[in-house]
């Protein structure tokens, strides 16, 4: 299993939408309970670690958005 690399202010898509339907997230506490942030909505959440890496499609880095 490899470990997925998380860094604040990463966004990250997850496989299913939020109700608001915006599916990307904003990581703002890294840790054994992830914080994110709605892209949409601005709703703001904890999940662990283990189900948010399970619900990942794909890590957009800071860097890549510009």
């Amino acid at each position: 299993m490899v470990i997925q690399k998380y860094r604040v202010n990463d966004i990250i898509e997850l496989k299913k939408q939020h109700p608001c339907g915006s599916s990307r997230f904003k990581i703002i506490r890294v840790g054994s309970t992830m914080r994110i942030v709605c892209e949409g909505c601005s709703r703001d959440m904890e999940i662990d670690r283990l189900k948010l890496e399970k619900a990942t499609k794909k890590i957009i880095t800071s860097e890549e958005e510009g």
